[in-house]
């Protein structure tokens, strides 16, 4: 059994509160509050067979480190009627675990055909692609191959695993629509600071991911949720976006968006939320 603290905030409380303690004596290992078994690295790597139930945010096969294993996702209520139970259990737990007849089935994922370009004119239309997720756009294991402030050496793999025509046709200026939950999953940095240095000039989707929207921020890339100009557009349509009037065109169309306040233009400007400082720490 794994605890991972969900912040040292969280930690220092449940020290405080004597839980740290609880947990110990029964057997758990307490992590520090960072990445680990979510992610496949340092403890938590099941081995051959092992079947895990977890309150992490994503599953996939291998997501924790083995692909020969089982990973479940669960509230933290039934995840803790599971511990107690040794087997998947109902919140109501009262001492008999109820294991239930679950499927083994690995989720599809959208790609890209290779040599079927999405681009037309300077717009990279994924508009009927939902969940585009962070490992598509930068695959989990070259995060610690390339680090994210090497702007440079990520591009060559952004979107790699999605669209392989990305990374070699993606120009400054050039404008992203896609679909509902753009951006879900890791919350690694990549795919924000490659989208950023190769001058998109922004992301309009039908909805965000909230990490990567943080993301996208602090590096200087805009993304605006707006279904409806998602909805209406179609390849080869002129697109035009004026972020100081909140005006998105698409060939006749115009949408309204909240004109972007003045220090987020600021940043946009700047290139980055770390280049803004720079800039006004003076």
């Amino acid at each position: 059994m794994l605890v991972t603290p969900a912040s040292r905030k969280i930690y220092l409380q449940a020290i405080e509160e004597g839980l740290v303690t609880i947990f110990l004596k029964a057997g758990a290992n307490v992590l520090s509050a960072s990445c680990g078994p979510c992610l496949g690295t340092g403890q938590g790597i099941p081995a051959d067979g092992f079947r895990v139930i977890s309150t992490a945010n994503r599953n996939f096969l291998g997501r924790m480190g083995n692909t020969k294993s089982e990973i479940y996702l669960a509230s933290p209520a039934v995840v803790a009627a599971s511990s107690l139970s040794g087997r998947i259990s109902s919140a109501g737990f009262k001492g008999t675990g109820h294991t239930y007849p679950f499927e083994k089935n690995q989720s599809s994922t959208v790609t890209i055909p290779e040599g079927e370009l999405r681009k037309n004119r300077n717009i990279w239309d994924y508009t009927d692609v939902d969940n585009l997720n962070t490992d598509q756009m930068f695959a989990g294991n070259l995060t610690y191959n390339v680090l994210s402030s090497d702007a440079a050496a990520i591009m060559p793999y952004l979107f790699r695993d999605f669209d392989p025509l990305f990374a070699g046709q993606v120009k400054e200026g050039d404008i992203l629509f896609a679909g509902e939950n753009f951006g879900c999953g890791s919350s690694r940095e990549h795919p924000a600071v490659g989208l950023a240095y190769a001058g998109v000039k922004a992301v309009v989707v039908k909805s965000v991911n909230r990490i990567f929207y943080r993301s996208a921020i602090n590096q200087g890339l805009l993304v605006i949720v707006h279904p409806e100009a998602v909805e209406a557009y179609n390849r080869g349509m002129e697109v035009k976006i004026d972020f100081n009037q909140g005006k998105i065109i698409i060939g006749k169309e115009k949408f309204s968006f909240e004109p972007l306040p003045d220090k987020l233009l600021e940043i946009i400007e700047k290139k980055g939320l770390v280049n803004w400082i720079l800039a006004n720490s003076n």
